[in-house]
């Protein structure tokens, strides 16, 4: 018994049917249209049995009949270095080693070289920790609106929940680098007096725990750059 595979439309007596009535004169077209097929797959089977005759109309594996070689995990490895070392594109190692482009740029692809910036790792992430609690306090000021009521990405609704002239909140931190103990306020606005009164009630707050701060940092807010900050005594 000739059973199709599992990737077979037709049956080998289809097959043959086609190519009966494609001789008895009707077109690829109408051959088509009769059997519910596509043309070009008329068309194949047509093209095989001219070739091969009615051997030809047999059922066969669905995938191509010739298969690249598989290369050794030396070319491979030749592959990779000329990619690595001296950047080579997958067309210019294709044509150095005569292999198929594709089947380059396929093995470079699998390795994960397939793309240049892939060949330079990306540059180690430059973090810096002090080492002594208070060595070093970061100080910034993070702006929240604030709100009467929920706003649309809570209820969906752009028209309705308008918190407008609501007015802002001013969230004041202070970060040791060293133990990220943190000290926060809210406060009704940025000005140099309220950053300078937090810093010291900052201070205070992490002497009490035993941390006497040396250095603080801040980035370049015109809170920061006034002189009643800058003269605050550590």
């Amino acid at each position: 018994m000739n059973t199709p595979h599992q990737g077979a439309r037709l049956t080998v007596h289809s097959r043959a049917l086609i190519v009966a009535r494609h001789a008895a004169g009707r077109s690829a077209r109408q051959i088509a249209e009769e059997f519910g097929l596509s043309l070009r797959t008329v068309h194949k089977w047509l093209r095989r049995y001219r070739e091969g005759g009615h051997g030809a109309l047999a059922n066969g594996a669905s995938a191509p009949v010739r298969r690249p070689r598989r290369l050794g995990e030396a070319r491979i490895a030749l592959i990779l270095d000329l990619r690595h070392r001296f950047r080579m594109t997958a067309a210019a190692i294709a044509e150095r080693l005569g292999l198929a482009r594709s089947t380059v740029a396929r093995w470079l692809a699998r390795h994960g070289a397939g793309r240049r910036a892939a060949l330079d790792p990306p540059p180690p992430v430059r973090r810096y920790q002090r080492e002594r609690p208070g060595e070093l306090l970061h100080i910034d000021i993070k702006k929240l609106g604030r709100f009467y009521r929920p706003g649309h990405r809570a209820t969906g609704s752009r028209t309705k929940g308008s918190s407008r002239g609501a007015g802002w909140d001013f969230v004041h931190v202070a970060v040791d680098d060293a133990t990220r103990l943190a000290y926060v306020e809210v406060l009704p606005d940025e000005r140099k007096e309220s950053a300078t009164a937090f810093l010291g009630r900052a201070l205070a707050w992490f002497a009490a725990r035993g941390i006497r701060v040396e250095r603080v940092m801040t980035d370049n807010g015109s809170c920061y750059r006034s002189r009643l900050f800058r003269c605050s005594q550590l």
